[in-house]
């Protein structure tokens, strides 16, 4: 019997582990590291680049410390009850002396708000209800020039015993209220690379002043049209011909996300689950 659990959301993996007899459920860590693909990075005589990009994640609250991707040492920041706890004075002074030990200045950097990053890691530590996640910046993104890649390790500690349900569920609700999964980082080129064209459109449009009434004649025909409905049930291929090519697709596996520029489709299974 072949198993393919790891293609499936963590809910149905848990119903599926339930029907298929003596069948192993998926690990927490499993189930979250289906749901987040991991940057590549890669270096030259350059320095630091990435080479594959990962799920872009969104900092949602500040706090985070983080220093450049070259520096051997990585600091952690603790969120715990909605709280984020940035590693304290005396752990950077201490890091920053052992880098002089070497000859470098050590250089910590806080994320903003807004900031966007790619997932590096995920480690699942149950016995101390805590998951610890890797970051690193995405500098295109945040327009950072030149660039360092901050990077950072998030450790979200979680209630005593928590963990040991394996409920991806919370646990990636918890993760989204300071690192949430963001999908517009191709809409500012998407912008930039349609105003050439709407220039070319517009010089074009002056020569043909007497189409006009033409043009006016088939906007009634324009509004009488049935706007783009979306139904939960429906596929990707229905949704594009409804609403065209999407800004930016995030796959998760089963679980797929389309964003548009005022909503997203997401998708459980290859079928629409919840329009926001």
């Amino acid at each position: 019997m072949s198993h393919r659990f790891r293609y499936f959301t963590p809910a149905i993996l848990v119903a599926a582990a339930a029907v298929f007899a003596g069948a192993q459920a998926p690990t927490l860590q499993e189930q979250l590291t289906a749901q987040y693909k991991f940057v590549k990075m890669g270096s030259d005589t350059g320095g630091y680049s990435v080479v594959e990009k990962g799920t872009l994640l969104k900092i949602e609250k500040g706090g985070i410390l983080g220093v450049p991707y070259s520096d051997q040492s990585i600091l952690s920041t603790k969120y715990e009850n909605g709280q984020v706890h940035s590693p304290n004075t005396t752990v950077s002074k201490g890091l920053g002396f052992a880098m002089k030990k070497f000859g470098k200045e050590q250089t910590t950097h806080l994320m903003a708000v807004g900031d966007k990053v790619y997932p590096t890691k995920i480690e699942v530590n149950e016995a101390k209800d805590m998951i610890t996640i890797g970051i690193v910046a995405c500098d295109t993104c945040n327009k950072t020039d030149p660039p360092t890649y901050m990077k950072a390790n998030v450790v979200f500690q979680f209630a005593k015993g928590s963990l040991a349900s394996g409920n991806a569920g919370q646990v990636e609700d918890t993760i989204g209220q300071l690192l949430s999964i963001s999908g517009d980082d191709s809409q500012q080129a998407g912008d930039q690379g349609g105003q050439p064209q709407q220039a070319a459109d517009q010089g074009n449009q002056q020569p043909a002043a007497q189409d006009q009434p033409a043009a006016q004649d088939q906007q009634p025909q324009q509004a009488q049209a049935e706007p783009a409905s979306i139904d939960k049930g429906m596929t990707p291929d229905q949704v594009e011909a409804a609403l065209g090519k999407p800004d930016k697709k995030v796959n998760l596996g089963a679980k797929m996300i389309y964003y548009y520029k005022d909503m997203k489709v997401i998708f459980m299974s290859g079928k629409v689950s919840d329009v926001q």
